[in-house]
C-alpha cells in the first residue's frame, strides 16, 4: 500500500477573525472525517489543522493512494420472493441483479441463510477500494458545505459561494499533485506567503514541508496554536520589561492570532492625562476598538502603556508605533468626553428616560421593571436583616446608566459606570457597589455580589426577570434561551448557596410575583419556576463533583432553602459510606411502596395495638429517636440527625422479617402502617435515602 503525508490548503482573501480558529477546526475534521470514511486512513486519529487570515489547511500523515478492497455481504431477498418453486430466479430477482449489475450466472453462489423468521439470499463480493484522486475533491468540497458560515458571497464572474473569495487550492500527496477542482480552482503545489513580508510565489514540493516552507520563505506561521503561543510570549516578555502585568483577556488573544501571520509586538503609550477617566472605559476602548493589550502596574491600576500585536516585522517601528497611538488617542477622547457629559446628570434624574425605554412589550417599561426592584430589593433586604432603604435606593438606581452616553457607546460597562456615577452624585457606598455588581454572577466562576445590600439588588434583579418571562410563557427551550433566564437561575442559586444566604426560594418567587400588575402574568409560575430552578441546580451540583444518587436524595424533596443543600449532601454522601446505608435506603423504598397503597390517612401508632415484639421493639426505638433526629435537623446537624437513623437499621430488618403488615384485621393494619409512616417521616427527614445506590 502507497501511503504518504496528505496536504489540502485553500488561499482565500482575510477571512472573518473572530469565526477563525472553528473555521480550521471543522475544516479540517471535516476532511479528516471524510478520508476516514473512504479508508483512506492508516492512522485514523492523527491530523494537524492550520488557520491564518488568508488560508485554512490540514496535514494528514499516513493516507492511502487507494484504499483496500473491503469483502462484504449484502442481503438480496427472501428466498421465497426471489426463487420460484423449481428454484429458478424469478423476475424480481433477475431486476434486482441487473439493478446491481450482477450476472445471472452468480446465482449458484449465493448463501441461503436465516434472516429473522425468513430464509434469504446474501451475495458475498469484493468492493474495490477507492482511489483517493477520484475522492479528494468532492471530500474538499463537502468539507466547505459544512463550514459554520451565516452568510456566503460570490466574486468575480463566476457563480461559486465561500465566505470570502478563494485564490489557491493546494492538494499534495506526499510529493505529488492530486488532481481535482474546488470552487473552480485546479489543485497545485504552491502558495502564496505573508501580503508584505514575502513576494511571489512559494513552492510547496512535499506535504511534510508545508509548514516549515511557509515559516522559512513565506513568513507565515501557519499552526494557529503556534502562532496563539508566540503572541502570548511575546506579550507576556514585553510586559516584564516594563514591569507590568497585561490585562487578561482570551477572547482578545484568539482576535488577533486570527488577524496576523507573522506576529510582532511592539510598546505604544498615550497621554497619562487620559488616566483620569475610569480604566475600564480606557481598556474595553482600547482591546475592542482597537485590539491593544492594555498594561497595568502592580496595584492592577492602568499605566499609559500598552502592546501591538503587528503583522509586519521593521528594524525601526516608530511608525507602526506613532500611527496606532494616533489611532487610539480620538478613542479615549471621546471616552473623556462620554464620562465628563454624563457626570453633569445624576442618576437619579435620568430614571424618566427609563419610562421610553422598553424591556418587553408584554411586561412594560425598564421604569416600571426599576419599580418592582426598588420594593423587592427592600423586602430582600428586610429578611436578611439589613438596610432595607439602601437596598431599596440601590435597586430605583440600577439601570440607570442603561440611559448614559457612556453606556450607549459601550454596553459592556454597563452597572460599572452605575457605580462610579453614584459616588459622584454622593450616594452611599453599598449603593453604588450594589449598583454595578447586581449583574453579578455574569458567567460561570464570575464573583458573587458582596453584602446584603447587593445580594439583594442581584437577587430582586434575577428573580423579576424569572418570573415575568415564566409568567409570559417564554420559557427557555433546547439550546434557545433569549432572555438569559438559565443564566439569571444559576445566579440566583449561587447566591443563595455559596454567600450563603438563609432564604426560602419558594417565598422569593412569591415576592417576585406579586410586584407585578394584575393581568400581566397569563401563564403558571410558582410550580414552572422551581422545577427549572432544582433542574439548574441538578446540573451545578453535578459539575461540584456530588454523585448523582447524593444528588437526586437531596433534591427529591424539592428544598428551598438553598443554602441548606451543600451541607445535607456532606451529611449525605458521609451517610452513604456507613454500613447500615445501603440496607436502610432500600427498606426505606420498601416502606414508600407499602405506604403509597395504604388508602386514607394513617393513625399515630397506638402502643396498645403491638403484638408482634418486633413492632413493639420498633416502635420503642422511633419513640425514642424522634425527637433526637428532629432536634439534629433543627440544628442543621444533618451528619448527626443521618448517624442517629443508621442506629434503627437491625430494628427495621427485624421488623421486615418477623411482622406481616398487611394483615386481615383493620385496626392492626392500620397501626402498623401508621408505625411504618413515622419511621418513614424520620429516615426522610434530611433526604430521600430510597435514591440513595440506584
Amino acid at each position: 500500500m502507497t501511503t504518504a503525508t496528505l496536504l489540502v490548503e485553500l488561499l482565500t482573501e482575510e477571512l472573518p477573525p473572530k469565526a477563525l480558529s472553528r473555521l480550521g477546526e471543522v475544516f479540517s475534521a471535516q476532511i479528516h472525517a471524510g478520508l476516514a470514511a473512504r479508508k483512506l486512513l492508516t492512522a485514523s486519529d492523527q491530523y494537524q489543522w492550520f488557520a491564518t487570515p488568508r488560508r485554512l489547511a490540514i496535514q494528514v500523515p499516513g493516507v492511502l493512494a487507494v484504499a483496500p478492497d473491503a469483502a462484504v455481504t449484502e442481503k438480496i431477498m427472501p428466498v421465497s420472493v426471489a426463487l420460484d418453486a423449481a428454484g429458478q430466479p424469478t423476475q424480481a430477482l433477475l431486476k434486482k441483479l441487473e439493478g446491481k449489475g450482477i450476472p445471472v450466472s452468480e446465482v449458484a453462489k449465493f448463501e441461503k441463510r436465516m434472516d429473522g423468521k425468513a430464509e434469504a439470499l446474501f451475495y458475498e463480493a469484493t468492493v474495490k477500494g477507492v482511489a483517493l484522486d477520484d475522492v479528494l475533491a468532492g471530500i474538499v468540497a463537502d468539507a466547505l458545505k459544512k463550514l459554520p458560515i451565516p452568510k456566503v458571497m460570490r466574486w468575480g464572474d463566476s457563480d461559486h459561494q465561500f465566505v470570502r473569495p478563494v485564490h489557491g487550492l493546494i492538494q499534495l500527496h506526499g510529493e505529488r499533485i492530486v488532481p481535482g477542482e474546488v470552487l473552480g480552482l485546479k489543485s497545485r503545489d504552491f502558495t502564496r506567503g505573508h501580503r508584505f513580508l514575502s513576494a511571489g510565489d512559494i513552492a510547496i514540493k512535499q506535504a511534510d514541508a508545508y509548514a516549515d516552507v511557509l515559516k522559512t520563505d513565506g513568513k507565515v506561521v501557519a499552526s494557529f496554536a503556534e502562532r496563539k503561543a508566540s503572541i502570548a510570549a511575546q506579550l507576556d516578555a514585553k510586559a516584564a520589561e516594563l514591569k507590568a502585568t497585561i490585562n487578561p483577556s482570551e477572547g482578545l488573544l484568539d482576535e488577533v492570532t486570527s488577524l496576523v501571520e507573522w506576529p510582532v509586538v511592539y510598546v505604544g503609550e498615550f497621554e497619562s492625562e487620559y488616566l483620569d477617566v475610569p480604566q475600564e472605559c480606557l481598556i474595553l476602548t482600547m482591546q475592542q476598538n482597537q485590539k491593544y493589550f492594555p498594561l497595568l502596574d502592580g496595584t492592577k491600576k492602568l499605566l499609559n502603556k500598552f502592546l501591538i500585536v503587528s503583522n509586519m516585522q521593521v528594524d525601526d517601528p516608530k511608525h507602526i508605533v506613532g500611527g496606532n497611538a494616533r489611532v487610539v488617542r480620538p478613542r479615549l477622547s471621546d471616552a473623556r468626553f462620554f464620562f465628563n457629559q454624563d457626570r453633569k446628570a445624576t442618576l437619579a434624574s435620568r430614571l424618566d428616560k427609563l419610562a421610553n425605554v422598553v424591556y418587553h412589550n408584554k411586561i412594560g417599561s425598564v421604569l416600571q421593571r426599576v419599580e418592582r426592584l426598588e420594593t423587592l430589593s427592600g423586602k430582600i433586604a428586610g429578611k436578611l436583616g439589613a438596610n432595607a432603604s439602601l437596598a431599596a435606593r440601590a435597586a430605583r438606581l440600577v439601570k440607570a446608566d442603561l440611559v448614559t452616553d457612556m453606556v450607549g457607546e459601550f454596553p459592556e460597562l454597563q452597572g460599572i459606570m452605575g457605580r462610579y456615577y453614584a459616588l459622584h452624585d454622593g450616594e452611599d457606598k453599598d449603593v453604588a457597589d450594589a449598583v454595578q455588581s447586581h449583574y453579578q454572577p455574569r458567567f460561570a466562576g464570575d464573583a458573587l455580589p458582596a453584602g446584603n445590600i447587593a445580594c439583594a439588588a442581584a437577587l430582586a434583579d434575577k428573580l423579576d426577570a424569572l418570573v415575568g418571562f415564566f409568567g409570559i410563557g417564554q420559557i427557555p427551550t433546547g439550546d434557545k434561551d433569549p432572555f438569559g433566564l438559565r443564566r439569571a437561575a444559576l445566579g440566583v442559586l449561587r447566591i443563595l448557596m455559596e454567600t450563603p444566604l438563609p432564604l426560602d426560594l419558594a417565598e422569593l418567587i412569591a415576592d417576585a410575583q406579586a410586584g407585578f400588575s394584575a393581568g400581566v402574568l397569563t401563564q403558571p409560575v410558582a410550580e414552572p419556576l422551581l422545577d427549572f430552578m432544582l433542574d439548574r441546580l441538578r446540573g451545578l451540583l453535578k459539575e461540584a463533583g456530588y454523585a448523582q444518587d447524593v444528588i437526586e436524595a437531596v433534591l427529591a424533596q424539592r428544598p428551598t432553602r438553598i443554602d441548606l443543600v451543600p451541607p445535607k449532601l456532606a451529611a449525605v454522601r458521609d451517610f452513604l459510606g456507613l454500613p447500615e446505608a445501603l440496607a436502610l435506603a432500600a427498606a426505606n423504598k420498601r416502606i414508600g411502596n407499602i405506604l403509597k397503597k395504604a388508602e386514607g390517612s394513617l393513625p399515630e401508632p397506638d402502643v396498645a395495638l403491638l403484638q408482634e415484639a418486633a413492632e413493639k421493639t420498633l416502635f420503642e426505638r422511633v419513640t425514642l429517636i424522634a425527637p433526637v433526629v428532629k432536634s439534629h435537623v433543627a440544628n442543621e446537624d444533618y451528619a448527626d440527625a443521618l448517624k442517629v437513623l443508621a442506629s434503627v437499621r437491625t430494628e427495621v430488618d427485624q421488623f421486615f422479617a418477623e411482622v406481616m403488615v398487611n394483615v386481615d384485621e383493620p385496626l392492626i393494619r392500620a397501626n402498623r402502617l401508621g408505625l411504618l409512616e413515622s419511621l418513614f417521616d424520620l429516615l426522610n427527614a434530611v433526604a430521600d435515602i430510597s435514591r440513595l445506590g440506584v
